[in-house]
């Protein structure tokens, strides 16, 4: 997100970024922002449906850099507040792109997994890393929240060049957390960084500070792009005399911009500015669109501050007008991250685009697989004669389709927020065809998995064979032995090699239809208020991360994308499950007791009758 080209003017530029030493403060990060970098820039596979334990030890390892720095971290992520929908275009042609991308150069290049989120979230929770899931637009509220505590911000956002913070912003490509110095003269730590401030960019630019919105949105943010609107913005500026081809453009319109005092004063002189072009019928609307971008970097009261030091929600009564379709009951729970965030898109009648899976683009997307379990989602919030407007891969487009909101027989005459804990069960498991008796026998946070897993054999297409199950499975497994730090011969050590050298289109197909299901399983758990107990993405053990060494025990419980793939080869190469478990009697119990569970819940669909239970060797007969 952000202003196109402005990164590169301000990093070119030499001038504007100061080096500073960065310890003993507060720090508003710009959670959203820093997943995605600290995912990519980390090297973690992208290819095979994510490594969540490699991105787990990324976000310990920068957590860890920042305290022993006495720095102080509160994390704010993306909420789903855009109710003017301006960004929507902005964010629909990102997807076509990275569908584009995605099956022409290295398949899974620049694709974020499906549960990053999730992990990012049960991380901090896990390191006591306070965090909150906005509920307004999240860059004007950082912004904020770092003006009214006076420090600075960290994201890699381009609009943070803009938005007037006293403390200034930290640029996440110059902020050096894996290089922790000691200040020469004391025993103090720091990360060394760059710093932007407002304040030294207007006095070396001899602009008035209130003038960089309309810098902004006249360069061409989210919300504004003259150029699409019928304005040659450049050819505009190449009139006003010629810079260096390094930020030119920008220089000169900081040129124009130092001339005036205040920013009714410039916007009145913008016709003279874009007027040269031939399509004046659309002045009104294109100054019409500045206004609304330059209104984006205004900074409001905030309701973060209340919420991190006090843990309350903002007073429904101050909500905007857009947002007070959300239940009162709902404002804490998705400040806290505890109901995801696109229900606010949902309630406000937006579209939602799903996100862009390393698949076959032969196979409809696999967020088609989990549609069934989002239709409930939607029905709970709208009501069954609601619908959602979808946008998905189709092919290798991006398309648009009406969704319809469905209720469950459990759920129907019942408003969400009155159901009981049983019923919130009931509709639950209806939405993923699973009976209680399924889960009996399970380790209760294994309940969720293994129900979505049941979901999955209906409902994928191709149908999984029975490698990709045993696969998943054993993956489930490897988790739980991680996390118990049984991560010493056997099964562990036989399993994890150099990573897959190949990428099967078919297996990646497969796992992003289960990703999808588990996605959408885990929104629908927390709509419900946790009718199942929540598996964790993350490792509790992440707590002890303070201490190095703990650090190669972190490990995800649901599913390593490196690992899955090497299992299918190997399964369907003719190695069998019970090779893999032979030296740990716990994790075969435990891996029997899941492939019994889904089996009997295979079979039970299709006879009507429960079938006994099902070892693995003995199961050669059936479908998986």
């Amino acid at each position: 997100m952000g202003i196109q080209g402005l990164t590169s003017f301000i990093d070119h530029s030499g001038t504007f970024l100061k080096g500073d030493h960065f310890r003993n403060s507060k720090l508003i990060i710009d959670g959203s922002n820093i997943f995605h970098f600290l995912y990519f820039n980390s090297r973690v596979d992208q290819q095979h449906g994510g490594d969540y334990d490699d991105f787990e030890d990324q976000v310990c390892k920068f957590v860890k850099a920042l305290r022993d720095c006495d720095i102080d971290p509160h994390v704010v992520i993306d909420g789903g507040s855009d109710h003017t929908d301006k960004k929507f275009e902005t964010l629909r042609q990102r997807a076509q792109s990275k569908i584009n991308n995605l099956f022409v150069g290295p398949q899974g290049s620049s694709v974020i997994p499906t549960l990053v989120k999730q992990v990012f979230k049960q991380v901090l929770s896990s390191l006591k890393v306070p965090f909150a899931q906005c509920i307004f637009e999240a860059d004007q509220e950082i912004a904020s929240l770092a003006q009214r505590w006076n420090c600075p911000v960290l994201s890699n956002d381009s609009d943070f060049y803009i938005f007037d913070i006293q403390a200034g912003y930290l640029p996440f490509s110059h902020f050096k957390w894996q290089n922790v110095s000691v200040q020469r003269g004391s025993s103090q730590n720091y990360i060394p960084c760059k710093r932007y401030t407002t304040t030294s960019f207007c006095r070396q630019v001899n602009i008035n500070r209130q003038l960089l919105p309309v810098f902004a949105a006249i360069a061409g943010n989210d919300y504004v792009n003259l150029h699409n609107m019928g304005f040659p913005i450049s050819r505009s500026l190449s009139l006003l005399g010629r810079r260096s081809a390094v930020g030119g453009r920008r220089h000169r319109l900081l040129n124009w911009l130092a001339s005036f005092q205040g920013q009714q004063e410039a916007l009145d002189s913008v016709p003279s500015l874009i007027g040269h072009g031939n399509n004046t019928d659309n002045m009104d609307a294109a100054l019409q669109a500045l206004s609304l971008g330059i209104e984006e970097y205004k900074l409001p009261l905030g309701c973060l501050e209340r919420f991190f030091n006090d843990g309350k929600a903002p007073d429904p009564g101050h909500l905007p007008n857009h947002l007070r379709v959300l239940p009162d009951w709902t404002l804490l729970p998705l400040m806290k991250g505890t109901l995801p965030s696109y229900m606010i898109y949902i309630k406000l009648l937006l579209p939602v685009i799903q996100a862009v899976q390393v698949e076959d683009p032969s196979f409809p997307s696999g967020s088609t697989t989990a549609r069934p379990i989002r239709q409930v989602f939607y029905g709970l919030l709208l009501g069954e004669r609601g619908e959602v407007e979808e946008y998905d891969r189709e092919g290798k487009n991006l398309t648009n389709s009406k969704v319809e909101a469905v209720l469950p027989s459990a759920a129907q005459q019942l408003q969400l927020d009155t159901l009981d804990k049983v019923l919130r069960l009931d509709v639950f498991l209806e939405t993923l065809g699973v009976s209680q008796s399924t889960l009996n026998g399970l380790p209760p946070h294994l309940g969720l998995p293994v129900a979505v897993t049941c979901y999955w054999l209906r409902h994928a297409h191709p149908r999984p064979d029975r490698p990709l199950l045993q696969a998943l499975l054993l993956g489930l497994v490897y988790g739980e032995l991680c996390i118990k730090k049984k991560r010493q011969r056997g099964m562990a050590q036989r399993l994890i090699q150099r990573g897959a050298r190949s990428l099967d289109l078919g297996v990646a197909h497969a796992y992003s239809q289960w990703q999808c299901c588990m996605r959408d399983g885990l929104d629908l758990n927390q709509l419900l208020c946790l009718p199942l107990p929540e598996p964790q993405c993350a490792c509790p053990a992440a707590t002890q991360l303070i201490q190095p060494s703990v650090v190669s025990l972190l490990e995800s419980r649901l599913y390593k994308g490196t690992l899955v793939y090497q299992l299918v080869v190997k399964l369907r190469g003719g190695l069998t499950p019970d090779s893999l478990l032979m030296e740990d009697p716990s994790s075969g119990q435990l891996y029997r007791a899941m492939l019994g569970a889904i089996l009997n819940s295979q079979e039970t669909e299709t006879t009507g009758q429960p079938d006994g239970p099902s070892a693995d060797s003995g199961a050669g007969g059936r479908r998986f």
